[in-house]
């Protein structure tokens, strides 16, 4: 741990933490929850908020700020990319913005990446644009979730998939290995999906919306060349492609396609009104797979990143 108040306001003190403890968790999690009642999306990804809790993990460090000894933000940076720069999410509180926590926060970041960073902008609000201006960043990447309708006129495509190729539902334990093999294959040039580990997956086995006949295994002569792994926000009543992937050696004969109608036909089943998913904006491919089966952009996620 380290302690990062110095040259701060004297009411203000950020600590650097390599994990968290329950209480500490928690405090985030809640700091979490009201920003993103008010801001309508949540600033820290799936991924860094399973990070909050089950210990120490490599790569991972956490920032907490306070001020007069009240969480006013945190902030995760995440070191695991051999190639990238860090990466990192942020987060103020709403009743304590305007104060100066989130120059803060990005100099905290700045200074234990060795200015060299990348940070996300969920929901690409003009604060964090002012914010990403401020600390000498540059527009990087823009991810768009996409959303469509479940029910009324716009009808979920039919289910065509290759005549060598059949779907099942995943099998918790069995299918494990098989699949983080596909996953790392799948996405190969996208180090934030294709890393995941064992322990990435047990975390989302392990959470209340986890149901396996919502995730479709496509196999050819017993080999597993393709996935979509659906996601049900209770809360919200929103479905998810929350991962779809298919095998370099399977490309390019619509399983992706067929495997997306399967996803969206079982979510509508659940009775869902929409459904959502994420996609890069420089991946005109895929945007135009999507935007043909009846996908419009929703809103954006921004990433900023240091020139260097």
């Amino acid at each position: 741990m380290t302690d990062a108040a110095a040259a701060l306001e004297p009411s203000r003190r950020i600590q650097e933490l390599d994990e968290l403890t329950h209480e500490q968790a928690q405090a985030v999690l809640a700091l979490l929850e009201e920003a993103r009642l008010t801001d309508g999306t949540s600033a820290v990804s799936e991924q860094g908020r399973l990070q909050l809790t089950g210990g120490r993990r490599e790569g991972i460090r956490h920032f907490l700020l306070t001020e007069h000894g009240r969480l006013a933000g945190y902030a995760q940076l995440e070191d695991t990319d051999p190639v990238e720069a860090p990466a990192a999410e942020l987060v103020v509180h709403p009743a304590m913005r305007g104060r100066g926590h989130g120059r803060s926060l990005g100099t905290a970041l700045l200074a234990a990446s060795g200015k060299r960073l990348r940070v996300w902008a969920h929901g690409g609000k003009s604060a964090a644009r002012h914010l990403a201006q401020v600390l000498g960043l540059s527009l990087f990447r823009e991810l768009r979730q996409l959303r469509r309708p479940l029910t009324g006129d716009d009808a979920v495509p039919e289910v065509v998939l290759p005549a060598d190729v059949t779907v099942r539902t995943f099998v918790p334990g069995d299918d494990d290995a098989a699949w983080l093999a596909a996953n790392a294959e799948a996405f190969a040039h996208h180090p934030e999906q294709g890393a995941l580990v064992q322990r990435d997956l047990d975390d989302r086995k392990a959470q209340p919306w986890f149901d396996p006949k919502g995730f479709f295994l496509a196999e050819r002569d017993g080999q597993l060349v393709g996935f979509h792994w659906t996601k049900v926000h209770e809360a919200e009543r929103l479905g998810e492609v929350y991962v779809l992937g298919v095998r370099p050696s399977a490309q390019g004969g619509g399983l992706g396609k067929a495997l997306t109608a399967v996803g969206l036909h079982h979510l509508q089943s659940e009775g869902l009104p929409t459904a959502m998913l994420y996609v890069d904006a420089d991946n005109p491919a895929a945007l135009a797979v999507y935007e043909g089966m009846g996908f419009v952009t929703h809103e954006v996620d921004l990433m900023y990143r240091t020139e260097s």
